[in-house]
């Protein structure tokens, strides 16, 4: 177990492992990684009481480069397998990391009763507006009339998913959205995501400039919000609806009972390493 004087020495490379990244030149996620290093050394985290818990798709990559516990589960589950966890080992900080495709789409279910539970946990979710591992389809998040992909070469013609809005209607006691290019800035997100009590939801715009060229743009893009965070879901709600989609800040926090396991809470971890005893 690390000391008090060990972790304050920790350095965002320390929280970094041995395998390199295999993102593709330039993709934003590699600053998302880089922003999560940050935040916690800044908080000076234990490595061994952090756990970061993924799904499928190139996001879902990011367990394998953090040194902490990790977890690479299957397609849309990371948020049901980083709750048991939370509920089974509620002294963890849990992350979960994941794509608008894994999160969003087969995950999306997951994604709004996570949000309803608030449940002590911070959802770091990448959006790149397209399933770019399995060589560039429409995702839930792509706009309509993205005709780029040969499956929708007329666009999907379907209204996109609305990350900030949708988990606001389900339940999230706090929402963020930050952007790649900024790593200094959606590290200050992460901490204040972690440091909050409840479902912390970090929408994350990360380009992919593989299938999704033009999203080097979004450099020019991006500002942050015009209006001041506010706890009042009214009043969230017409900023989100109002956004456009690229402004960057804490849209909403609320203090909202936090789902915890009782019978959890009291079973000690030697208890729990009894039980695995054969």
């Amino acid at each position: 177990m690390s000391t008090a004087q060990d972790r304050k020495n920790l350095k965002p490379k320390d929280y970094k492992s041995e395998i390199k990244p295999i993102w593709c030149p330039g993709c934003g996620h590699f600053s998302v990684l880089s922003a999560i290093t940050k935040a916690l050394a800044h908080l000076g985290l234990a490595k061994e009481q952090v756990a970061l818990i993924s799904g499928i798709g190139c996001s879902s990559r990011i367990p394998a480069y953090v040194d902490t516990y990790g977890f690479h589960g299957v397609h849309g589950r990371a948020l049901a397998v980083a709750s048991g966890l939370k509920a089974a080992r509620p002294d963890l900080t849990v992350l979960t990391a994941g794509g608008d495709g894994d999160g969003f789409s087969i995950g999306g279910n997951h994604f709004l009763h996570a949000c309803r539970r608030n449940m002590d946990l911070t959802y770091i979710a990448m959006d790149n507006e397209v399933y770019g591992m399995t060589k560039g389809q429409a995702s839930p998040t792509t706009a309509p009339d993205w005709s780029h992909s040969k499956l929708t070469p007329h666009g999907t013609g379907i209204r996109r998913f609305q990350p900030a809005a949708i988990a606001l209607a389900s339940g999230a006691s706090f929402i963020a959205r930050g952007f790649s290019g900024d790593p200094s800035g959606l590290a200050r997100l992460v901490v204040e995501a972690i440091q909050h009590p409840g479902f912390s939801f970090v929408h994350v715009l990360s380009p992919c400039p593989t299938f999704r060229p033009e999203q080097r743009a979004w450099k020019q893009q991006v500002h942050p919000c015009d209006l001041e965070t506010t706890d009042n879901p009214i009043d969230a709600a017409h900023a989100i609806q109002s956004d456009d989609g690229r402004s960057l800040g804490i849209f909403y926090i609320e203090s909202l009972p936090v789902w915890r396991s009782e019978k959890a809470a009291q079973r000690s971890l030697s208890r729990i390493e009894q039980e695995f005893l054969v």
